[in-house]
């Protein structure tokens, strides 16, 4: 469920192709996995069409990736991880946690708005803020942005990103994009080189975007 909430980003019907690739599964495995979850009420599986999340399946979801980032966030925070070191813990933990240890976990940290990565934490009551970032593999050459979060399902690379200074409130400058994907970036008064798979785990805000997006709430005003 949380890889269908994530791929619903991208295109409100997700395909069980598209599906098996993100969990690194086998279609058949998938599709079982799909069936399942149809007879609970928690998605609707049309064939050739794709999967969607329902309200229930939607609500379960963001319980599961609330639980998964708070315990991140009280690993890091409290028990002294590293960023690149809790994914799998998490993934772990974050089906025997109880909802009332997790909020206890978040209150004990301030009930954070983001996890260590940057990534959005969903509220109690399944509110998640939703954000107008832009990958590095699609920052325009020469523009400027802030590393706002990194994807932490990659342990390697998140290590490899740290020692290359791309940690969140970073600015970054796009340089040059191959037409691979790979990517030249200017950072911390050096330049960095990264592949399109390792960019692709980089998300960032534009200062334009941002400032546009003040002005128009001013205007409302």
């Amino acid at each position: 469920m949380k890889a269908i909430f994530k791929l619903q980003a991208e295109s409100l019907q997700v395909s069980t192709t598209a599906l098996a690739s993100e969990l690194d599964r086998s279609a058949a495995s998938v599709t079982n996995m799909v069936k399942g979850l149809a007879e609970q009420g928690l998605l609707v599986h049309e064939p050739y069409h794709g999967v969607r999340l329902t309200s229930r399946g939607e609500s379960a979801a963001l319980r599961i990736i609330r639980r998964h980032r708070v315990i991140e966030t009280y690993l890091i925070e409290r028990l002294g991880y590293t960023w690149d070191g809790v994914h799998a813990e998490a993934d772990r933990l974050e089906h025997a946690a109880s909802d009332d240890l997790i909020d206890r976990m978040a209150r004990a940290l301030g009930d954070p708005d983001e996890d260590p990565h940057g990534a959005p934490i969903p509220s109690s009551d399944g509110v998640i803020v939703s954000r107008d970032l832009v990958a590095l593999t699609e920052l325009p050459e020469g523009e400027e942005a802030v590393v706002r979060e990194v994807s932490d399902e990659d342990s390697d690379r998140l290590r490899e990103l740290a020692a290359a200074g791309f940690l969140l409130g970073t600015t970054v400058v796009l340089i040059d994009r191959s037409p691979e994907g790979d990517v030249a970036v200017r950072i911390a008064g050096g330049v960095q080189r990264l592949d399109a798979m390792t960019a692709g785990l980089i998300w960032l805000e534009q200062p334009d975007t941002k400032r546009a997006d003040e002005k128009d709430d001013s205007d409302k005003g």
